[in-house]
């Protein structure tokens, strides 16, 4: 630990640590435009609820009761399964020592869901209904969920690449008390409003090949997480973000 402090010091040590930061910070934006497209996905072709939104879907099971509504409250109640099973897994995996080892396992485990999603979507010809549907946004949940529980377990508190109201709340608290914006608050929220947007577009105009936005991108934050720049100098992969 003291000769990594030290290499750290060195000009070179401080370039590297910058370059650690913005890997961070590059990986997290990534995952919450993955984040993104799959809630659009989900929203608009997977019985209309979120795959990393729970609150949402919470709300959603609560009105499906008022509105008595047997579709909304099966198709809420499956995503909020998936994510719960999803995030139980990661933690699962993720606990113990070796964390960046094991951050790299839960990776692989989301991006065999999202596959495993990309694969079936596409033998449905991009319009997946019933039963098939029904999987689909289970697993989708679940890979969301798995993300959610990867980044809480690597990532400083109160951190997120799924759940971004808290994102929200601290960046306006933070801009009232102090008149300073927090450009990763606004990065990982421009990440998510734009994931969702592309997410939009594809299920619209390329049905099929919508799955392959989210994937793509857990695929290129597994790979970059092979390389000495995704770890800091604690051996961490995914330093915190500048």
């Amino acid at each position: 630990m003291a000769d990594a402090t030290e290499g750290m010091s060195a000009p070179g040590g401080r370039r590297r640590g910058r370059a650690h930061r913005a890997g961070g910070l590059t990986a997290a934006v990534a995952l919450t435009v993955a984040t993104g497209a799959m809630d659009a996905i989900s929203f608009l072709a997977l019985g209309g609820v979120f795959t990393s939104v729970m609150t949402a879907n919470l709300s959603l099971l609560g009105l499906s009761t008022g509105a008595r509504d047997p579709d909304l409250a099966r198709d809420a109640a499956v995503a909020l399964c998936g994510y719960v099973i999803g995030a139980l897994m990661s933690g699962r995996i993720v606990r113990g020592r070796r964390t960046a080892g094991r951050a790299r396992w839960a990776l692989a485990v989301e991006l065999l869901a999202l596959g495993v999603l990309w694969a079936v979507w596409d033998t449905a010809g991009g319009h997946p209904a019933g039963g098939r549907q029904l999987g689909l946004l289970a697993v989708a949940a679940l890979a969301m969920g798995g993300q959610g529980g990867l980044v809480r377990a690597v990532c400083p508190p109160g951190f997120s690449t799924t759940y971004l109201t808290g994102v929200l709340t601290g960046l306006l608290v933070e801009a009232a008390r102090s008149r300073r914006v927090r450009w990763v608050d606004l990065s990982l929220l421009a990440a998510l409003v734009s994931g969702a947007a592309c997410g939009g577009l594809l299920v619209a105009h390329a049905a099929r090949a919508a799955p392959a936005l989210p994937t793509g991108l857990v695929a290129l934050v597994l790979l970059a997480s092979l390389t000495s720049l995704a770890r800091d100098a604690d051996g961490r992969l995914w330093p915190r973000p500048p």
